[in-house]
């Protein structure tokens, strides 16, 4: 076996197998040490526990998503007319194009944000689902200056939002529904429909 970066890339990516099709708190060390074809010092060495080679799964697969969604997230004031729905269809095709590219993290990113708010793995990604919900409440905030309407809720579009997107992202994943562009445009629609009707 390679040893350093090579040891640490593999241990990443065996973890990431395992969390996403089982669940982080169904697998064990001893699992992801003999798939990893690592012994347990090797895995201690690199992430000192279970929990701190999560944070080093989170922290790598979703510094992809992160920074999409804080690029799409950019409102331009004054442009009432495509600021905000150009703003949302660049942020819900960040999350889908993530999901799209990298299965695997999307599906243990929501298993993650969705587990009891005291558990390990929830507390894991808590910094990168808290980094997105603030770069869209930002932008809603932002799009309020333009929509009067909008004022002091930019905290519950947010999360509908996010909630929207995600719920596709799920499907797709599930094998249930299509993640194209053009559905990812359509669900936009649709909360847009909602937030100014």
């Amino acid at each position: 076996m390679e040893s350093g970066s090579g040891n640490k890339a593999i241990i990443l990516q065996r973890a990431l197998e395992l969390f996403s099709e089982r669940g982080y708190e169904a697998v064990g060390v001893a699992e992801l040490c003999e798939a990893s074809g690592i012994t347990k010092p090797t895995l201690y060495h690199y992430y000192g526990s279970k929990r701190g080679l999560l944070d080093a799964v989170v922290a790598e697969r979703g510094l992809v998503l992160a920074s999409g969604v804080k690029a799409a997230a950019q409102y331009a004031a004054g442009d009432r007319a495509r600021g905000v729905p150009d703003g949302l269809e660049r942020i819900a095709l960040a999350f889908a194009r993530c999901a799209r590219e990298d299965e695997l993290f999307a599906r243990l990113r929501l298993a993650l944000a969705f587990a009891p708010p005291s558990s390990e793995g929830y507390l894991a990604a808590a910094p990168l689902n808290e980094g997105i919900y603030g770069d869209v409440e930002t932008f809603f905030r932002a799009a309020a200056s333009d929509h009067g309407n909008m004022r002091g809720r930019s905290r519950a579009y947010a999360a509908a939002f996010i909630g929207t997107v995600d719920t596709y992202v799920g499907l797709y994943l599930a094998r249930r529904a299509s993640l194209e562009d053009e559905v990812v445009r359509g669900a936009v629609r649709q909360f847009m429909y909602g937030i100014f009707s």
